[in-house]
């Protein structure tokens, strides 16, 4: 069983050392890989002397990195980790051991249970965190405490069936709903997280990446739960629709005429529109759910080939 280390890495030269050294020292058996994306600090050289083994990504985002590490590394589990050690080492040994037991094919270290919010000094990160989670929880039926941590475990189901799209930090988001749309088994385990070191400068920008995160949740509500999606829609264009309709009916109804014909025909129009929405929002669900049956069979297909390996 083998387990492999990922560490997406762009100007982390203050902290890689000390994160590939880490894992070393409580992992010796695991295959440590840094995925360097542009750096310009001589971070992969840091991460080489340390003992990694070190390849590149060249298209910027950390949604590209998570891409190149899941379509090139084979290993039993993995466990995918930031370079700039706000994270500690040791939880990892229980995120293995979770993985390679089957109980788990996500395991997600849960900052916001834990130190999260006494040692993150960006206030609109927290605001951001707790959006996010409340969103994804009311949405996708799920009680999960912490929805974009930078510290996971996956199994090899997991990461050879996921299609990543997200270029960017909006790539934790995706990978929890396909999780739990898909039926993975998930865990939860708390992780003590500490502020950068002095020196060492966040990537994530607040207002950006967060709109980013924000456009990211409506596009998975879309797809994932289009019959929502556009049940919602319709009843939003239904309620205009009553709104400006029930003047017209109650006029009739007290003296028999009908006023206002361009805005009944304009209502008629916009009930039509509705009924469209609704049922493009069923058709989507039922390719869904198709898309569903064939991930199974992929799952199927993919451990038996694994079993045989």
């Amino acid at each position: 069983m083998t387990t492999a280390i990922l560490i997406p890495c762009y100007n982390e030269a203050k902290t890689i050392e000390k994160v590939v050294s880490g894992f070393k020292k409580k992992m010796p058996h695991a295959d440590i890989y840094v995925y360097d994306n542009n750096s310009d600090d001589g971070s992969d050289e840091i991460a080489k002397n340390a003992g990694a083994i070190v390849r590149y990504e060249f298209q910027q985002g950390k949604g590209n990195v998570v891409r190149s590490m899941f379509r090139e590394i084979r290993a039993d589990c993995y466990i995918m980790v930031d370079g700039d050690d706000t994270y500690p080492v040791e939880p990892a040994i229980e995120f293995e051991k979770l993985i390679l037991n089957g109980e788990a094919d996500m395991v997600i270290g849960d900052r916001l249970s834990s130190t999260y919010f006494e040692e993150n000094k960006r206030p609109f990160h927290n605001t951001g965190n707790r959006l996010v989670r409340k969103f994804t929880n009311v949405f996708f039926k799920s009680e999960l405490s912490d929805i974009m941590t930078g510290m996971r475990g996956f199994s090899y189901e997991f990461v050879k069936s996921f299609p990543c799209s997200s270029r960017e930090f909006e790539i934790e988001t995706e990978m929890t709903v396909f999780a739990l749309m898909n039926n993975f088994k998930i865990k939860e385990i708390p992780v003590e997280y500490k502020d950068r070191v002095e020196g060492s400068e966040s990537k994530l920008n607040t207002y950006k990446d967060g709109y980013k995160v924000i456009l990211m949740i409506f596009a998975l509500i879309r797809d994932q739960r289009p019959l929502i999606f556009f049940s919602i829609i319709a009843l939003i264009l239904l309620i205009i629709a009553g709104i400006y309709f029930l003047p017209i009916l109650s006029k009739y109804l007290s003296t028999g005429y009908v006023f206002k014909i361009p805005t009944l025909i304009s209502i008629a129009t916009v009930v039509i529109i509705a009924a469209v929405i609704f049922f493009t929002g069923v058709i989507l669900h039922v390719l869904k759910k198709q898309h569903s049956d064939n991930l199974e069979r992929h799952l199927i297909l993919l451990n038996e080939l694994n079993k045989e390996d």
